[in-house]
This record gives C-alpha cells, structure tokens and sequence, in this order.
C-alpha cells in the first residue's frame, strides 16, 4: 500500500501504466517533447492497433495527453503526473525498525 502520496490511487496506477517496456519506451521518446502518433509508430516499429493500446493505457494513468491537429495526434507527458512519482520515490528511504540502512545486508542483525 502506498502511504503519504497525496493521491495513492493514481500514483500507483501511473506506476503500472510505465512498468511495461513498450510504454517506457514511449515516455522516454516523449521525454524529449511532443511527437505524433506516426513518428512513435516509425520509431518503436509498431503496428498502429499495438502503439494505440499502449497509448490509451498511458493517457488513462494521466501519463501523456493528446491533441488533435485535423488528422494527426500528438501525444505529450504530463509534467504534474511525473513529477507526483518522481516525488513519491524521492520520500522513499530504506528503513530498518524505523533506522537508517547504514549497509546492505546489514539489516536487523
């Protein structure tokens, strides 16, 4: 269970939206800025049906969004939702019985 995320549901479902390899790879494409569908079609040598799955996956987690331009769709990342998990992992801390780990396997000796 996640605690102290202000909103644990959506944290988590992002966390499984980007845990699948195919959808990494999209946002590490999107990383560097908005892209249309075609180009991620070209550069991840996806069929369409495959690369639009994987999209409505990441937009239903609040991971990208899309606009419309007639008929191409550009996909970008939603700064808030990473920046929400970067901030969750960044109050994530090894713990020991409330304790620092001071080295790995030294844990609870």
């Amino acid at each position: 269970m996640i605690t102290g995320a202000s909103n644990a549901p959506d944290v988590l479902a992002r966390f499984q939206a980007v845990a699948e390899e195919t959808r990494l790879r999209i946002v590490q494409l999107l990383s560097n800025g908005e892209r249309c569908v075609c180009e991620l079609q070209a550069d991840l040598d996806a069929a369409q049906s495959r690369l639009s799955f994987h999209l409505r996956k990441l937009k239903e987690a609040g991971v990208v969004s899309d606009r419309r331009d007639g008929r191409w769709v550009y996909y970008s990342l939603v700064p808030d939702a990473l920046e929400e998990m970067r901030s969750f992992l960044g109050q994530v801390k090894p713990t020991c019985d409330g304790l620092p780990v001071v080295r790995q396997g030294e844990c609870c000796a």
